[in-house]
């Protein structure tokens, strides 16, 4: 099995891992781009319900720093993605990326309304929702499923860490338990997870990232965003950093410890993000990530050089790396 599996990986794509791009591409059979949208919505971190300061290094825009306007319906959102993407290239399939805050914390009509404009869009493929783990109702998982049946619908969980203590100081408000029940209820439903992760949070060490990693390997998800921390103004991690500075990786230590990161990443499990590009006008550290294309050239070049491809240090582990039945290559 083994075998099988390092001879069929090249299909990916020439960079050793599991990508996104590669998943849609095999299924669309061309490149599909990604709309950010706001739904106007807000978090239980920031309207009282659980706190008012929202996770330590979230910004004013929510995680959604380049969401569309809120102002505009979901529809004209749309169709302001779609122009802007095709003044640099034609493109014909979208998809639909909820973006912005908790997407799934508003009653249940406004929801339905959102989603199922964004649904009946001809040009969208499938819809992207980030929320939380603790915000997954019985109705919204209902309605989830329903849009399900139109269009594919993918749900992103910030979870960022496995470890408690960190989770507590970066106030994301919920234990693992509920992260556990939530990927159960929507795998329930044949719903898409993707779990987004930060990689170089204050005080947890590379074995403590990999933990993480290797946490989720066991979950039944089916993607996965690795983001390295960053601090941006106006927010509480800002003032942390400026009154008392923590480690932050060059992008030499980045990339290896991504590429720790993809060898111990079950195969499986498809790659939707390795690094960010937070606002430049917010962005305070590590002004390299600005250059998102330098970034992955560089990690590009050293999984080569290194011989890495996803799954690698699990390749004498087959109850790990064969967790899954089935696998998309």
């Amino acid at each position: 099995m083994m075998q099988d599996f390092v001879n069929t990986r090249k299909t990916w794509d020439e960079k050793r891992y599991h990508s996104v791009d590669y998943d849609l591409k095999h299924t669309y059979g061309e490149k599909v781009y990604k709309i950010t949208l706001s739904g106007g919505m807000t978090c239980p971190n920031r309207d009282g319900t659980l706190g008012t300061g929202g996770c330590i290094f979230c910004s004013a825009g929510g995680s959604g720093d380049f969401a569309g306007d809120a102002s505009l319906s979901i529809s004209g959102q749309l169709a302001a993605g779609k122009q802007a993407l095709r003044k640099k290239r034609p493109v014909r399939l979208f998809i639909a990326y909820f973006q912005a805050f908790t997407n799934t914390y508003a009653p249940v009509d406004v929801l339905e309304q959102l989603y199922m404009e964004a649904a009946a869009d001809p040009d969208v493929v499938a819809l992207s929702i980030a929320t939380r783990p603790d915000c997954l109702g019985e109705d919204v998982l209902d309605l989830l499923e329903r849009v399900g049946k139109i269009k594919p619908v993918w749900i992103e969980l910030g979870l960022q860490t496995m470890h408690q203590e960190t989770a507590a100081w970066i106030r994301r408000g919920y234990t693992l338990s509920v992260f556990e029940e939530a990927v159960s209820r929507l795998r329930a439903r044949n719903i898409t997870v993707i779990v987004h992760v930060i990689l170089a949070l204050p005080g947890e060490s590379r074995e403590m990232m990999l933990a993480t990693l290797d946490y989720l390997n066991r979950q039944d998800i089916q993607g996965i965003k690795l983001q390295l921390l960053h601090v941006l103004s106006g927010t509480d991690l800002a003032d942390i950093y400026e009154a008392h500075p923590f480690w932050i990786p060059s992008q030499e230590e980045y990339v290896t410890l991504l590429g720790d990161c993809i060898a111990g990443l079950r195969p499986d499990i498809t790659i939707h993000r390795l690094t960010g590009d937070g606002p430049s006008d917010l962005l305070i550290a590590p002004r390299w990530s600005a250059n998102k294309r330098s970034v992955l050239n560089a990690l590009h070049k050293y999984l080569k050089a290194a011989d890495i491809w996803q799954g690698k240090a699990l390749q004498n582990n087959e109850e790990a790396y064969y967790e899954r039945d089935t696998y998309p290559i």
